[in-house]
């Protein structure tokens, strides 16, 4: 079902059993297959590919001739940039051991899912079987391989973590650090953007957001 209020291209191709949410737009050439779920207020760029069963959520933007393959989930508010991919095979083969043309049957969808907020950056690859958590970046060119932790800035290939930032996109500052050699202790990070301050506890490898201040400057 498509919304009376979205808005598609007239070069789009969007197969049978499709779902289009309010006030999305899917532009030029842009290909969504079957039994895709695409909700509200979503943008999907010129030349995209939306493959069968995949799923995303509200307000997410898909940029040119980005690539996500079946077994994606996408969630709310997630951004995809141009000419990322998003792989579902991680022993691709187009033949099998017997040398027969590989058919359905003969792999396993290992699936990808982007948490609510996260980024892949302009081409970007995520491979099969990874989970992007919440607010979460993947450097534009790099291949993610394995899970990325919410608020976690990864770059490279593979993928490796260089920093942390913010719900609004900003690399967090280093704020206080504790005295003394224990590993469980917390730091504050702040934002340069939105004033947003985080704990982070190294013996969890996670951040936690403490609020945000007013008045904050770059």
């Amino acid at each position: 079902m498509i919304d009376p209020t979205a808005r598609v291209h007239a070069s789009a191709d969007l197969e049978p059993d499709v779902t289009v949410g309010p006030r999305t737009s899917i532009w030029h050439r842009a290909q969504v297959r079957v039994g895709a779920r695409i909700g509200a207020e979503c943008v999907i760029g010129r030349d995209a590919f939306v493959d069968e069963g995949v799923t995303i959520g509200d307000r997410v933007k898909i940029q040119n001739l980005a690539l996500v393959y079946h077994g994606v989930t996408v969630e709310d508010g997630v951004f995809i940039g141009p000419n990322a991919i998003l792989t579902n095979d991680r022993f691709p083969r187009s033949i099998t051991a017997t040398g027969e043309l590989a058919r359905g049957d003969d792999w396993v969808v290992s699936p990808i899912l982007l948490r609510t907020g996260c980024s892949i950056g302009a081409g970007a690859v995520v491979v099969a079987g990874t989970t992007v958590g919440r607010f979460a970046t993947v450097g534009a060119g790099s291949v993610a391989t394995r899970d990325v932790p919410d608020h976690a800035l990864v770059v490279g290939n593979p993928a490796r973590r260089i920093g942390w930032v913010c719900a609004c996109g900003q690399r967090l500052r280093d704020g206080d650090r504790p005295a003394g050699p224990d590993p469980a202790a917390t730091t504050t990070l702040s934002c340069p953007g939105c004033g947003r301050a985080y704990c982070h506890r190294p013996a969890s490898g996670s951040i936690v957001e403490l609020g945000a201040t007013q008045g904050a400057t770059a």
